[in-house]
């Protein structure tokens, strides 16, 4: 053994002494215990907790932050608004086709809560379905010339739930990088394997299918089990933009994906009728596996509806967690819907008119001073941008929300475009929303460009 030793390498024998060591000290060393330790008095922890400062759950925000200048709303959200005490036109609501505050809906919601009452109390499964429900899903269903339709009690839910009710862990989605936030939560609560094409690119979009159709061919024991989705809008919330839909449909056809499309902004404003992007393109609704729609926009209600066919909704109403889980939509607003219904199919007179509006205000929204249109002509929402931006997003922010209450001052009520800026998947840049209603005339067009012109020249003209 002795040999054995003389023959090892140093370094190994000053391992072996540093471990023996290391073993001593454990086995000798004095046991901790709290008791030992000495006993703050009474006075001292006094002392220390009112020393000790906690970390703030989140930052300080700024002193301009809008949650410190809230604007409270002391009327109706019509064509006029009532804010802190101010009366300002509108355009700051998705009050498309001017529906709120009409005498004839608000007597029909009325009627049906001296019947129903305010609410459900309890979700569609659970004593929560009502005639009126049945009788709206029946409707809608006709009057998009589907299967079937599902309500649910809330818009934002109705996409977000829907999503993930069908695409699973191990599928395939292709999303527009602009969709609304509602559908990237429902993407992200899906799981699924998501890839994000460029703003209304179909080019990009068929790259993406050519390359998932190499990867599939690589591996098609997967393949074959595999879902593969596109999800998009008719009309985009963050852009204003039109869905160049009979391209979508040809490569959806071509490379065999389902096709879930959001027509929240688009339904009651596209089409001779307001049925949405479909009926502007002339294309069947049944192209669509499954198609969304929010009651909170041009309906002037609450709440959300997917159609589609009969398979599909029944799905939802066991696998839709907004749809099993959530109390069920007031009846009373069920009523408004199916009143603003009656409306869209006696005549297209709303149709029309909002229509009008959007073009003719587009024209001249495009000749302001220091701002620029990046939308559709005949989007109801309007987004304006610096024209010569700033370089830094929140300077951006920070000047555009000094137009909005400029014009607020000024009797126009318009609101900056919010975002979850830690949670959008692609940030849209800063703009001003502008929301047109069909009810607007030519005096209140005219007030918008003259507002929107002397809040841009306060704002930007400094800066010259």
């Amino acid at each position: 053994m002795f040999q054995a030793l003389l023959k090892a390498p140093s370094y190994h024998l000053g391992l072996e002494a540093v471990l023996l060591v290391s073993v001593l000290w454990l086995l000798l060393r004095k046991s901790y215990h709290p008791q030992d330790q000495q006993q703050l008095t009474e006075k001292e922890k006094e002392e220390l907790i009112e020393e000790w400062k906690p970390e703030p759950l989140v930052p300080d925000p700024p002193k301009d932050h809008p949650a410190f200048h809230p604007r409270v709303i002391t009327s109706k959200a019509g064509k006029w608004i009532e804010i802190n005490g101010r009366k300002c036109l509108n355009t700051g609501t998705h009050n498309y086709l001017g529906l709120v505050g009409r005498p004839d809906i608000e007597e029909v919601a009325l009627k049906c809560m001296d019947t129903y009452g305010v609410g459900a109390c309890g979700p569609r499964g659970f004593f929560g379905t009502t005639a009126v429900h049945l009788e709206l899903e029946k409707r809608m269903a006709a009057f998009m010339k589907v299967e079937a339709a599902v309500l649910y009690s809330y818009g934002f839910a109705c996409v977000a739930s829907a999503i993930p009710a069908y695409a699973k862990r191990g599928d395939v989605i292709f999303v527009d990088e602009r969709v609304n936030f509602s559908i990237q939560k429902g993407v992200q609560a899906s799981r699924s394997d998501v890839h994000f094409f460029k703003h209304n690119d179909m080019d990009h979009f068929k790259q993406l299918l050519d390359e998932q159709a190499v990867k599939d061919k690589k591996n098609p024991k997967k393949a074959a089990v595999t879902k593969r989705f596109v999800i998009v809008e008719g009309m985009y919330m963050n852009s204003g933009e039109i869905l160049p839909l009979p391209k979508l449909i040809q490569l959806k056809n071509e490379y065999k994906v389902r096709l879930l499309i959001d027509e929240t902004l688009s339904f009651g404003v596209l089409g001779k009728t307001g049925r949405g992007v479909f009926e502007l393109y002339n294309i069947d609704v049944e192209e669509a596996d499954w198609v969304c729609i929010g009651l909170d926009h041009a309906m002037g209600s609450v709440g959300g509806m997917c159609l589609g066919s009969n398979y599909v909704v029944d799905h939802q109403t066991l696998s839709g967690l907004g749809y099993c889980f959530s109390a069920s939509l007031p009846p009373l607003l069920a009523a408004a819907v199916l009143a603003a219904l009656d409306l869209l199919e006696k005549d297209t007179a709303l149709v029309d008119s909002l229509s009008a509006v959007c073009e003719r205000l587009h024209q001249r929204l495009l000749a302001l001073p220091h701002l620029t249109l990046t939308c559709h002509t005949s989007s109801p929402i309007k987004h304006l941008l610096p024209r010569v931006p700033a370089g830094d997003r929140d300077m951006d922010l920070r000047m555009l929300r000094d137009v909005v209450a400029k014009c607020e001052t000024e009797g126009l009520a318009v609101t900056v475009a919010e975002y979850l800026c830690g949670e959008e998947k692609h940030l849209p840049p800063a703009s001003i929303k502008l929301c047109v209603q069909a009810t607007l005339s030519p005096a209140d067009l005219d007030l918008i460009i003259a507002t929107l012109t002397s809040a841009a020249n306060h704002v930007y003209g400094e800066l010259s």
